[in-house]
């Protein structure tokens, strides 16, 4: 241990500092990759695609494959910059796909859903 006495901005303060071998030094394991997203499901000929209009995490999920929906309807919830982002269905239509559950990151641009 070695002591040492420092001054910031006028104010003194004792300190002690513990001296150690580089050998007891251990690295810090190298963080994890994040899971890649399921690749989307290739669009049919009169289908639209519902696109995340920003990067965030999808809270919720209300619809499932085949379901019928209305102009209007809310199809997820995105939350991005602490805030809760309803993604709605464009027009009446049929949900053809769903690619992502709830839980998932997406980055903007992402197909949320194939609508036909």
């Amino acid at each position: 241990m070695k002591a040492y006495r420092v001054n910031v901005n006028g104010n003194v303060y004792e300190i002690t500092l513990e001296v150690i071998d580089k050998a007891d030094i251990k690295a810090a394991p190298a963080p994890k990759a994040a899971p890649a997203p399921a690749p989307a499901a290739p669009a049919q000929a009169g289908s639209k695609s519902v696109t995340a209009p920003m990067p965030g995490n999808i809270l919720k999920v209300n619809v499932q494959n085949g379901q019928a929906v209305k102009a209007g309807d809310v199809l997820m919830i995105l939350e991005a910059m602490k805030m809760e982002n309803e993604i709605m269905a464009p027009s009446d239509c049929t949900v053809a796909s769903v690619n992502v559950t709830a839980g998932t990151t997406v980055e903007a641009g992402t197909v949320l859903c194939t609508l036909a």
